[in-house]
């Protein structure tokens, strides 16, 4: 994993420094004490990971780092202030490290790190589904994927082991790119995969819940989407 540290206080670097020497997966690319320093090194070492401090000098802190930059790696925020931790999540943050930084908590932050890297490496067969937001972008084999709800002019994916991703897509997009034997659209706004489907619970006959691996919680359907299920359920046998 190459890795970038972003610090303005040297010896904060050196600690860090010091404690990724522990793990001989990880490659330190380079270092930057400054947002402009920083913005030169993402750019020249394309790195995957990038371990970076809120408070930086040289006109900017992390989070105007991040909304320069066109395309971000991964990134663990290392700061001295907790109260920036909701902020930092919101950027999509893997994880927000507290200094002095602990070598147990850098451990499941590398973790973290090599599991986002891991789903966002595009899969080597054919047929990968691009999920695309502002922030990140997901690359997902259709049978990761476990079901698509509109909302509005969104649609939510939810890919297994996933949070949902919300993108700017419809439910007729991916009835052309999803293969039609698992995928089946239930009405107007939900669409599942059928090899994923568990359990099916009809607490009324005008609505269901469907437990769906890869999904934690149940999803409820109305009665346009219970009936067409029962549709698909019986021509299946």
């Amino acid at each position: 994993m190459r890795v970038l540290i972003v610090d303005d206080e040297p010896l904060a670097r050196s600690a860090l420094r010091r404690l990724l020497g522990a793990h001989p997966h990880v490659e330190i690319v380079g270092e930057a004490d400054s947002t402009e320093a920083a913005r030169h090194q993402v750019t020249s070492t394309q790195p995957d990971l990038v371990f970076l401090d809120i408070e930086l000098g040289g006109g900017g802190d992390g989070f105007d780092l991040l909304d320069s930059l066109e395309r971000r790696p991964i990134v663990v925020f290392v700061t001295a202030y907790a109260e920036h931790a909701v902020d930092a999540f919101a950027v999509e943050a893997v994880d927000f490290l507290l200094k002095p930084v602990e070598p147990a908590r850098l451990e499941r932050a590398l973790a973290r790190a090599e599991r986002e890297l891991a789903l966002s490496a595009p899969p080597s067969g054919p047929g990968t589904i691009e999920l695309r937001t502002p922030r990140r972008t997901l690359l997902a084999a259709p049978a990761e994927i476990v079901a698509i709800c509109a909302d509005g002019d969104f649609v939510r994916v939810f890919v297994a082991g996933q949070p949902p991703v919300m993108i700017l897509r419809t439910l007729a997009h991916f009835e052309e790119v999803l293969p039609s034997g698992p995928f089946v659209r239930l009405g107007r706004s939900v669409m599942i995969n059928l090899d994923r489907l568990r359990c099916v619970e009809s607490p009324a006959r005008s609505t269901s819940r469907l437990f769906l691996e890869g999904m934690t919680d149940p999803l409820g359907i109305g009665r346009a989407a219970t009936a067409r299920l029962r549709e698909v359920l019986a021509e299946k046998g």
